[in-house]
């Protein structure tokens, strides 16, 4: 059988999924690009497009909202209005804007929409990101029973799992001193539990608790959605493109003054160990990712990243030395590389360079 490329892994089912269009800027580039691959129906206004999304059931409603974002921000008053209608709320929105504007961006980071494209843009991807979104709405309701099906394909080696506990287990005798030392200060720092834990996707796209000393605020998590535009080194590399997979902020206002000390020194990561030893992750692989970038890499060409062991430092971590402009394309196929070269002796290989990496300006 021949492996489907990123761009046609879809291409059979797509004519089926519809497309409701609001706009006149970008209707052209839409319907030329766009119409042999998607049903359409067209509207010229929001009030039009609102109008006709009111007269659908339950059978005849579009899988996909389009949107051309509006200078007095109506689009983002219908979005809100749509999500009050129990037959609209979990519709696929996108929007697409002539203009750039960073509050609308923000705004529709915000309210959770499902992509913003600023044109020019390619509409090769569009495609590819649409046909993504639908095949992802019907398997996320699944993705714990997903992760069962797709964690059969990887067995953790024996002498992997081995060297984990030994590393794992040695490192948890030797800092427990340290790891009460640090608590105490983070307690005495800031206000805030002493724990930092998220759900995090690993080998398989298995969610479980990751666990952190926390080193930032404690309302970091509701400053995400705008720092991730303004201050992600992942920022798009495609031009006009809000679709950075990995968010990593740079400069992080969120960081508290004895956090920053922590992530320079990698000691906000000692409570991995237990998820080490947990069996969560290893001590070398690729690093597990929030849901939120999880959700990004499921494609054929990147969900290879989820295939291998996850782990608390990786080839990424090694790499980037004096590469603080490392791309978010470069960063997945270190990610793919690993899942499909791992080994006992490439696993020693990273140990060793995470000793010299622990040093440098930004944490591992």
């Amino acid at each position: 059988m021949t492996n489907k490329t990123a761009t046609d892994w879809n291409e059979n089912s797509n004519s089926q999924i519809r497309i409701a269009y609001a706009g006149l800027e970008l209707k052209n580039v839409i319907a030329t690009d766009l119409e042999k691959n998607f049903r359409i129906e067209y509207s010229d206004t929001l009030t039009d497009l609102e109008n006709y999304l009111g007269d659908q059931s339950i059978l005849t409603i579009p899988d996909i909202i389009l949107v051309e974002a509006d200078k007095d921000n109506q689009c983002f008053a219908l979005v809100e209005r749509l999500r009050k209608n129990f037959l609209m709320n979990g519709l696929i929105i996108v929007m697409l804007s002539t203009r750039k504007d960073k509050q609308q961006l923000q705004k529709a980071m915000q309210m959770k929409l499902h992509d913003f494209y600023n044109h020019p843009f390619s509409t090769s991807d569009l495609r590819e990101r649409l046909n993504f979104l639908v095949k992802f709405k019907l398997i996320k309701p699944r993705l714990q029973e997903l992760s069962k099906e797709v964690d059969t394909t990887y067995k953790m080696p024996p002498g992997k799992r081995i060297l984990d506990l030994l590393i794992a287990g040695g490192m948890l005798i030797c800092l427990l001193p340290v790891m009460a030392i640090v608590a105490i200060a983070i307690k005495l720092d800031s206000k805030g539990p002493v724990f930092y834990k998220s759900k995090r996707v690993g080998t398989g796209y298995k969610i479980f608790d990751f666990y952190k000393f926390r080193s930032m605020r404690t309302d970091a998590d509701q400053l995400l959605a705008q720092m991730a535009v303004t201050n992600n080194q992942y920022a798009a590399e495609e031009e006009g493109a809000a679709k950075s997979a990995f968010v990593k902020i740079k400069n992080d206002p969120r960081v508290t003054k004895l956090g920053n000390f922590l992530r320079n020194s990698s000691l906000d990561e000692l409570p991995q160990l237990f998820n080490i030893i947990r069996g969560d992750m290893s001590v070398v692989g690729n690093r597990p990712l929030p849901v939120y970038e999880a959700e990004m890499l499921t494609s054929n060409e990147w969900s290879m990243r989820f295939l291998g062991p996850a782990g608390l430092t990786g080839l990424w971590q090694i790499s980037k030395r004096g590469k603080e402009d490392m791309s978010e394309r470069e960063r997945k196929k270190l990610d793919n590389f690993y899942a499909q070269k791992y080994s006992l002796w490439l696993d020693l290989k990273i140990i060793i360079g995470t000793v010299p990496a622990l040093f440098q300006k930004e944490k591992v």
